[in-house]
């Protein structure tokens, strides 16, 4: 590296609770700083590092909630801290790579005993982004009798937005309207509205569609549903989704990227396309179809 070129920065997150993976960090953070990348660590991930891990970690800064910049976001653990990690680059727009501590995933996709590779792609440039759309999910609150609504929140779901029953077993109704117009009032244990990133993850654990990153489309899919005539249906995410729900309990959860809200009965929920996108680093040698295959064992032999 000259002079003249700029350091990459790097903003580190990662998973609390993988305690045995102390080579696999090791070996990346001995990576960046082989390049002389600047490392910014998430104070929460760095204590994890230097005191439960007994680590050294030279980073050039440590930070709380959203005040850093990077070049690129790096995300230690698997998909579900790669969606914590999208929750706190939010509109930055900061690149995520996603380095997988465990099994491969559909987003944390880089192997720790890949990273001295994948960053030299990322110091020539030789990696591709990829821009994944995101779900803003709004309450709204309308005086009595009149159309006048106040968004509350909002909420950002890379992967879906679930709204569940609680307390009680017995079902919720959910009235859905699309834009406007009534679609149905789903009697079911819940809905679970899904971007294409993630409807490999809960949708599909409940016969949803898989969609493939980049379709310009949401999911919608009924947890238990109480008709068997009930199906998914794939919509344009340039619609707009309200709901209303019913509970004998009087309350619901909101499962937004897993992170539950709890509602009174009455709430309206807005769900529509976020003014912004998550970008992912991909490399070169990227292939979406290969790790569908893999994950989901297609043409194995399971004998």
């Amino acid at each position: 590296m000259t002079m003249k070129e700029e350091r990459l920065r790097f903003a580190l997150f990662g998973n609390l609770y993988q305690t045995r993976k102390s080579a696999s960090i090791q070996k990346v953070l001995a990576c960046i700083e082989n390049h002389e990348a600047a490392l910014y660590v998430d104070r929460e991930y760095y204590e994890f590092l230097t005191r439960d891990q007994r680590l050294e970690v030279r980073a050039a800064e440590v930070f709380d909630g959203d005040a850093f910049d990077a070049d690129f976001a790096i995300s230690m653990g698997g998909d579900g801290t790669f969606l914590k990690t999208a929750e706190r680059v939010g509109r930055k727009q900061i690149p995520i790579l996603g380095v997988n501590m465990g099994r491969l995933g559909f987003l944390a996709d880089i192997s720790p005993a890949d990273i001295e590779r994948c960053m030299e792609e990322l110091t020539s440039g030789a990696y591709s982004i990829e821009d994944r759309a995101v779900i803003e999910v709004n309450t709204l609150r309308c005086e009595d009798g009149s159309s006048r609504c106040e968004k509350h929140w909002p909420m950002y779901a890379l992967n879906d937005v679930a709204i569940l029953k609680r307390d009680t077993a017995s079902m919720i109704s959910i009235r859905t309207t699309i834009n406007g117009q009534l679609l149905t009032t789903y009697q079911a244990d819940g809905l679970i509205v899904s971007t294409p990133t993630g409807s490999t993850a809960y949708s599909l654990s409940n016969g949803g569609p898989i969609i493939v990153p980049g379709t310009d489309v949401l999911s919608l899919t009924a947890v238990a549903p109480h008709s068997l005539n009930v199906r998914p249906i794939v919509i344009p995410d340039t619609l707009v989704l309200e709901m209303e729900v019913e509970s004998r309990s009087h309350n619901f959860l909101v499962a937004v990227d897993g992170r539950s809200v709890t509602c009174d009965e009455g709430t309206r929920l807005q769900l529509s396309r976020a003014p912004y996108k998550v970008k992912v680093v991909k490399r070169h040698d990227h292939r979406y179809f290969n790790t569908l295959r893999e994950k989901m064992m297609w043409g194995a032999d399971v004998r």
